[in-house]
């Protein structure tokens, strides 16, 4: 690799911007993200397509995090790894900023042709089409650039286009006339997923319809009287017996004096409202599955809407034309007038809203083209149910079968003319030939037909669905999709599992035969440091690119790993993220400390010999640090992964390995007299070099920045650390007895360093200690390591010295007394009232907070965030409290 900096010098500053734009450009210009090893077996993830019209937020920065580590571990694995990249076309995203754009213009798409928007829509695409996919090279994500796709691309294209006409000649596709989420501003129908739902403080009207016979009415209860002119029927519980005996009968709909029959449902709830509700088929959707039950009331689909949610002609004259609001206001005002406005009742309820538009959705009765879902559905939850495809967490599975028990007829048409247009064509009697092109159609059709095309477009769910094969190739039967379909794990938020993952799953079984992915792994949401739900409208979102500004994508990156706790939500805090900023600066010192005590690369991945027990252990330390990581990847612990590096890094490697071996590296201190010992040392660079190494590599997945520029900083390389291979994990490298001795040491060295903090001992004071009640093992290991006792504890062994007949501090070590003189070096007297005082102070806290706890009042009363602060709290006064008497006790 070539470096502009001196590969044999690491720089005194972490400078993460400078590393990461220089590293990425690397990578990519060497084709480090291809997948190209031909004999390794295949590792495959396809990335969920970014709309072409996005930029980076923080759920993408965890999703494709996750990925990253995934591929990156996998790749380091010896496997050959695939991560599939691209966009989605975003149908009406893309249509809506385009509009803008060319507003600013003067135009409007009502004005241009077909052809005339599409060229502006293309030219957008080119000139601001790629804002997401830079910002993920900034997260560092290894996609295969190089095989880039979008979902309008002509190859895919082909793929979504074939897929109809197949679908379609199956009998599986077909036109029909139903009710869809319809947005009257964009006038398109929408999928579930773009309709969000606002509670509103709105109103519940009484009002009452006329009996046949003359002899009464029934009150009926509506939140949306303009759709009153609508109504077919009114329907009540068939087990209210108030309404008992007008079931059958008919009641008169004012306004348009139309007799409706009373029709008996479960689906009517006898304590909502009045307990009548009325039956408006063509603008409800479950007014709709009411009037699908009852064939025998012949209740009519009246749509009383225009595409622009104006009131249609089928309204009566004095109402057409009108918006949908000021049609409310006519309704009530004529009711009223009519005597027959009963009562009107502040009411709370969902409203549902377009998630781009910002206005009310409207149900609305339109032609359009449907998948039969339902057929589809059926082999794609026996493989879930079979094991083929699990889901990660295991629970997610259960909304899978929720959903698709019960899926739907899926719409995939849209009134929008960005994306791939409908390939079918209508002659002049309206029937309708599906086919791959015009040619096909007009042989389908006659020599002598005048075909039009559909204008419609498929909704992008349709296309994305075919995600995972059409971005290898399909339908042609290319060498790349033989070999990375069916991928291996697909990384997703839970919240499209309906509208993405289920549908790859049945279109992918579907037209390939398999699964599309082994394991779809569902991460959580990424939330505010306090829980919330991020949103722009209580300004507390969080732009990932200003964090990887402040503390470099490294640090980012290994926050949200560490965060990821097998789907659930992350309380993302910025302080985590400095804070993994600070052990990304922590290695980087570390690596300048091997480096200027003589430590370079490693020239093997096989552990080197080792005699000295601490050389022995670190190496038994990183075998069994790569086997846990191994684990945590196989059970998707992302959290897990990191928190196991990060132990290790931070306290094994840093501050014990390091500190035990300065006096073996250190020749100035007359430590190393003889040969042997200049023999340890050497040893000692080699193992610290190749542990260094192997850390390079485990950390690499998470940290890919700091640990390839440390790579090749430690020495001349002839591979970047990306195409490495994963540690030797050969668990006789791990020497048992020597792990028992050194870590027996870490915990002593321990147990002193902090009774000499507890009780003020200045640290540069050297204190003489003696050990009793060791069993004839224990005096032989301490005799072994008393150098680094003394070295690390600042004691020496009490060997013929006078006592100073003062206090002794006690540390008692696996039933060992560990007695260290402390003659004058504190004033005894002064550290025992200060113990006492904040043990008292720190006991009457936790008791208070105990007491607290104790309180239903308090608990079932207060915030959840006070209870949970209140418990935090007790656990570190209690905890406090324990340290402080345990600090008493030890002195003797």
């Amino acid at each position: 690799m070539t470096t502009e900096t001196n590969p044999d010098i690491i720089d005194k500053t972490f400078d993460p911007a400078e590393i990461e734009a220089r590293l990425y450009a690397h990578w990519e210009s060497t084709g480090a993200f291809r997948p190209a090893r031909p004999d390794a077996k295949p590792f495959t993830i396809v990335i969920p397509p970014p709309n072409v019209t996005g930029s980076l937020h923080i759920g993408h920065a965890l999703d494709n995090t996750l990925q990253d580590v995934l591929i990156r571990y996998h790749r380091l694995k010896g496997r050959d790894a695939l991560w599939v990249v691209g966009t989605d076309h975003a149908g009406i995203a893309t249509q809506m900023v385009v509009e803008r754009t060319i507003a600013s213009q003067g135009l409007k798409r009502a004005d241009m042709s077909r052809e005339a928007f599409l060229s502006h829509v293309w030219e957008w695409k080119a000139q601001s089409g790629d804002t997401i996919t830079r910002q993920l090279r900034r997260l560092g994500a290894s996609c295969d650039w190089a095989h880039e796709r979008f979902t309008m691309d002509p190859g895919f294209s082909a793929a979504v286009t074939k897929v109809f006409v197949d679908l379609y000649n199956q009998g599986l596709l077909y036109r029909d006339k139903r009710l869809v989420n319809w947005d009257p501003k964009l006038q398109t129908a929408i999928s579930d997923l773009e309709v969000e739902y606002r509670e509103i403080d709105g109103s519940m009207w009484h009002v009452r319809y006329p009996l046949e016979d003359g002899s009464g009415y029934i009150a009926v209860a509506t939140t949306r009287p303009e759709t009153i002119l609508g109504d077919g029927a009114v329907a009540v519980n068939p087990d209210d017996d108030r309404y008992r005996h007008l079931v059958g009968t008919r009641c008169r709909l004012p306004l348009v004096d139309r007799l409706i029959p009373i029709i008996a449902d479960s689906y009517v709830e006898t304590d909502f409202g009045s307990g009548a509700v009325k039956i408006t088929a063509a603008h409800d959707f479950n007014d709709f599955a009411v009037a699908g039950r009852h064939p025998e009331a012949n209740i009519p689909l009246i749509n009383l809407m225009n595409p622009d949610g104006t009131m249609s002609d089928a309204c009566p004259d004095g109402y057409r034309g009108l918006t949908r609001e000021e049609a409310r206001k006519k309704v009530i005002a004529d009711f009223d007038a009519l005597g027959l406005l009963d009562k009107i009742e502040p009411h709370k309820h969902q409203v549902p809203y377009g998630d781009r538009s910002g206005v009310v959705i409207e149900p609305y009765l339109t032609d359009q083209w449907y998948v039969d879902a339902a057929t589809l559905a059926k082999p794609a939850i026996e493989a879930v149910r079979s094991g083929k495809t699990k889901f990660v967490p295991a629970n997610w599975d259960k909304t899978y079968f929720n959903w698709m028990d019960n899926i739907q007829p899926w719409c995939v048409s849209r009134q929008i003319t960005w994306g791939h247009q409908i390939p079918a064509w209508y002659d002049s009697h309206g029937k309708v030939y599906v086919a791959t092109t015009e040619a096909e159609a007009k042989a389908l059709a006659g020599p002598d037909a005048v075909l039009t095309r559909d204008n419609d477009v498929l909704d992008t769910w349709f296309s994305s669905a075919l995600w995972p094969f059409g971005t290898l190739g399909w339908p042609d039967q290319t060498p790349e999709l033989s070999r990375y379909y069916p991928g291996d794990v697909l990384v997703t938020g839970f919240d499209i599992i309906f509208f993405w993952v289920a549908r790859m799953m049945m279109q992918g079984i579907h037209f390939m035969g398999e699964v599309p992915f082994a394991t779809v792994y569902c991460h959580g949401l990424v939330r505010d440091a306090k829980g919330a739900k991020m949103s722009k409208s209580k300004g507390n979102t969080v732009d990932p690119l200003a964090l990887i500004d402040r503390y470099g994508a490294d640090a980012l990156r290994f926050t949200l790993t560490a965060m990821e706790s097998q789907g659930r939500d992350i309380k993302l805090d910025e302080k985590r993220v400095e804070g993994y900023r600070n052990f990304a600066t922590k290695l980087w010192n570390a690596a300048r400390f091997c480096q200027s005590n003589g430590i370079a690369a490693s020239s093997s991945g096989t552990p080197p010999a080792a005699t000295a027990p601490v050389n022995r252990w670190i190496i038994g330390e990183v075998v069994a640090t790569a086997r846990a990581l191994d684990s945590a990847i196989a059970a998707f612990r992302f959290d897990g992964y990191a928190e196991t590096a990060y132990q290790f890094v931070w306290s094994r490697f840093c501050d014990w390995y390091l500190e035990l071996t300065k006096p073996l590296l250190q020749t100035d201190t007359g430590a190393l007299n003889t040969s042997f010992d200049w023999q340890l040392r050497d040893e000692t660079r080699l193992v610290t070099g190749w542990a260094l190494d192997q850390i390079l590599v485990m950390l690499h997945p998470v940290m890919p920045f700091l640990t390839e520029e440390l790579w090749h900083k430690l020495g001349s390389r002839d591979h970047d650390l990306i195409l490495a291979a994963w540690p030797v994990t050969d668990e006789g490298a791990i020497d048992t007895d020597v792990a028992v001795e050194i870590d027996w040491l870490i915990r002593l060295v321990t147990a002193v360093r902090s009774a000499r903090t507890e009780l003020n001992v200045p640290p540069g004071v050297r204190l003489f200690y003696t050990m009793t009640g060791e069993t004839a093992a224990q005096e032989v290991r301490r005799l072994r390591n008393t150098a680094a006792i003394q070295w690390f504890s600042r004691t020496a062994p009490n060997e013929g010295t006078p006592e100073s007949g003062g206090a002794k501090l006690q540390v008692i070590h696996d039933g060992a007394t560990f007695s260290i003189d402390l003659g004058d070096a504190i004033d005894i007297g002064a550290e025992r009232a200060r113990l006492e005082k904040n043990a008292a102070a720190a006991e009457k806290e936790r008791d208070a907070l105990t007491g607290r706890l104790a309180s239903p009042g308090f608990v079932d009363k207060a915030k959840p965030e006070a209870v949970d602060k209140a418990r935090s709290d007790l656990a570190a006064r209690g905890a406090e409290a324990e340290r402080l008497r345990a600090a008493l006790a030890r002195l003797g």
